[in-house]
């Protein structure tokens, strides 16, 4: 079954050194000036109009919900401008108490029959929630609710919501857990036209429940949010002192490196501006450059371009009055075809240049990098510390691997947390032992570091690397925020160029797969790792958030809705039986719950996701591939609301995260310690 989910966030920052978005967008932004962006909650009319609204390319996140009146609630990070543009398809801010109302039945509609196939109910900190599954004979035109009985006669009743997904009925659901005031015994599904089925409600996830009392076990060795420079110094720090058991893999693919060319914007903008961009990368030398707009003060002169070492002088040609009569288009030209320049130049923002320039003074370019100076702008090595007592091939891998996505902050914590109580229970805790004599474990905490520098000191919610493939039309300043690549988009298995949906063309878009499969170090990265450590039968792609867990397959093709091969009925009890042990020792950790309608495939659970990683490691690999979503929702018991999390909570709270994930990914390493080959 298939659950689409999301509310409103606030976005916390908890670093003070790191820049915060705030939540509300100005009118307008300068000419340099990226336009600000929110975390915010869309509501879409039907689920046509969700998939319209992927279908541009938004900057979506894993949180998406439908409601019982038929409409979709999903978060996302817009602009003034996006929003504008999406309100075409019916997209607007949502209420912050979504409506739920219920169904009409079809006038003259026959009896339907009902099948419960799943009633489950689950023990947070916040109390008892049932969540139903259910599917009509009559699709998703039935109206069905859910009525239970509970220990100490409790009952209770709410509607149940339609999922119709590019024209395939998936059934019906809660869009949310709701609340019991205990522990709900039987359900009753009944539909408007009279069907009715009864089933027994068991227990979430019922997985094997971790052993939680081992003496002097260790655990809890997060203090902050990291950049990657630091994440680097943890894996080196544990190398060093654990060396018999760990070894450092330095992947073979640089990165583009945190670094830009310098740019300027010299002129009034659109149409009598020219956008500077230098040759080199502004850490080398680029952001020593100027480039000045000059009258000659003479009448009938040429436009003339000079290059003084740093400085490019533009003299503007003028008429027979003395007046400068140089367009943007022409000025471009003229920087363009000069000999030795370390600019080049194009009009703004593809606007057609001919407005006619006016002097400017000298005019520094810039890369608009804030980090300090002693954050690496050179191209990065990912590095992945491999854990393991036979660390030689002959034991199931498993790897792990976050920050695929820059602004996922939380993840790396997970896989450090994760090798840390690896490695420093080895000593004293048997069960650990078993798992490293069992195993070999590759972790790499982030597999997308240029854009997590980004992320942390210039752009917070940056969610691609910082390869920028835009054309000069689309590559002024005031777009930078946008540039990069979904590293989740740019794998060759599903992917937009074979068809699959879920991806984007467009270079500014938050899905952007980039110019080829493959194009980006960063997928290339990990596909090495599976190419060259065969024995890797286990991937944990770690991401966030919204308390997903999910496996392939992860796309499929709009018309039809004709998705990647779905693993056998062995592989997919497999799969299934796996994550709930899974999610046992997540919930152990705090009783926080990943929801039953937010397990299983990514097409059944989420939506289509055209080259994402997991489905490159299952299908050519043959690697189990899942996907965290960490951060599970949070319930207001005074609002009486799930609260998201965001994809950087307070500390206090990404914290929690870091420790409850980290359970579950040592969890699916016992779970490879195991395996046996079929």
């Amino acid at each position: 079954m298939r659950v689409l989910r999301a509310s409103a966030v606030v976005l916390t920052i908890v670093l003070a050194t790191f820049p915060a978005a705030g939540p509300s967008l100005p009118a307008v932004a300068g000419p340099t000036d990226p336009e600000p962006v929110s975390l915010v909650t869309l509501s879409v009319p039907d689920q046509a109009a969700m998939e319209r609204l992927v279908a541009t390319g938004a900057d979506l996140t894993e949180r998406v919900r439908p409601q019982a009146d038929g409409s979709v609630q999903v978060d996302a990070v817009v602009t003034d401008s996006q929003l504008a543009a999406y309100r075409p398809l019916g997209a607007t801010l949502a209420p912050k108490a979504a409506p739920q109302a219920k169904r009409a039945p079809t006038a003259g509609a026959a009896q339907d029959q009902i099948v419960i196939e799943r009633a489950v109910w689950f023990k947070s900190r916040a109390g008892y929630f049932l969540s139903v599954e259910a599917s009509s004979s009559a699709g998703g035109e039935a109206a069905l609710s859910v009525s239970w009985k509970g220990k100490r006669g409790t009952s209770g009743q709410a509607p149940l919501v339609p999922y119709v997904d590019v024209g395939s009925y998936l059934g019906h659901q809660f869009s949310t857990p709701v609340p019991a005031t205990e522990q709900p015994q039987w359900v009753t599904v009944t539909s408007a036209t009279g069907g009715k089925a009864d089933a027994k409600v068991s227990e979430w996830p019922d997985g094997e429940r971790p052993d939680r009392n081992r003496p002097g076990y260790q655990k809890d060795f997060i203090t902050q949010y990291m950049p990657p420079a630091q994440l680097n110094q943890r894996v080196k720090d544990l190398h060093k002192r654990y060396p018999k058991l760990t070894d450092i893999i330095t992947l073979p693919n640089r990165t583009n490196g945190y670094r830009r060319h310098a740019q300027a914007v010299i002129g009034t903008p659109p149409g009598a501006a020219i956008v500077a961009t230098s040759n080199a990368y502004g850490s080398e030398g680029g952001n020593d450059l100027g480039v000045e707009l000059v009258d000659p003060g003479a009448a009938d002169r040429p436009l003339r371009v000079t290059v003084n070492g740093k400085q490019v002088s533009v003299s503007l040609a003028t008429d027979a009055s003395g007046k400068p009569v140089s367009t943007a288009a022409q000025a471009a030209a003229a920087i363009n075809a000069t000999a030795g320049s370390p600019v080049r130049a194009s009009v703004y923002q593809n606007d057609p240049g001919q407005g006619v320039l006016a002097p400017v003074p000298l005019t520094q370019l810039t890369d608009s990098l804030k980090a300090p100076a002693d954050v690496s702008r050179a191209p990065a090595r990912v590095l992945a510390l491999r854990v393991g007592v036979h660390r030689d091939g002959s034991r199931p891998g498993v790897l792990a691997y976050a920050q695929e996505h820059a602004r996922e902050w939380v993840t790396p914590l997970v896989t450090i947390e994760t090798a840390e109580r690896l490695l420093r229970n080895y000593d004293r805790d048997p069960a650990t032992r078993k798992l490293l004599r069992r195993t070999d474990i590759f972790i790499v905490p982030t597999v997308n570091p240029d854009g997590a520098n980004y992320s942390f000191y210039d752009f917070n919610f940056q969610r691609k690397n910082m390869t920028n493939h835009c054309p000069a039309a689309q590559a002024d300043p005031a777009r930078r925020d946008s540039w990069g690549v979904d590293i989740n988009r740019n794998y060759a298995v599903g992917s937009l160029f074979d068809g699959y949906f879920g991806a984007s063309t467009n270079c500014l878009s938050g899905t952007f797969a980039g110019p080829a499969e493959h194009s980006e170090p960063e997928s290339r990265n990990v596909i090495w790792l599976a190419k060259t450590y065969r024995n890797i039968k286990f991937a944990m792609n770690v991401h966030s958030y919204g308390g997903y867990f999910m496996w392939p397959p992860g796309a499929y093709k709009l018309e039809g809705r004709v998705p990647l091969p779905r693993p056998s009925k062995e592989q997919e009890a497999y799969f299934l039986r796996s994550a709930r042990t899974i999610e046992q020792a997540i919930a152990a950790e705090r009783g926080t719950v990943t929801w039953p309608q937010q397990t299983g495939p990514v097409t059944d659970v989420l939506y289509s996701a055209a080259g994402n990683s997991a489905d490159e490691l299952w299908y050519d690999y043959g690697i189990f591939g899942w996907d965290f979503e960490v951060g599970n929702d949070i319930w207001n018991p005074e609002t009486k609301q799930w609260e998201g999390v965001g994809f950087q909570p307070p500390f206090e709270e990404g914290h929690q995260e870091a420790l409850e994930f980290a359970s579950g990914l040592i969890s699916l390493i016992g779970v490879a310690a195991d395996y046996r080959e079929p």
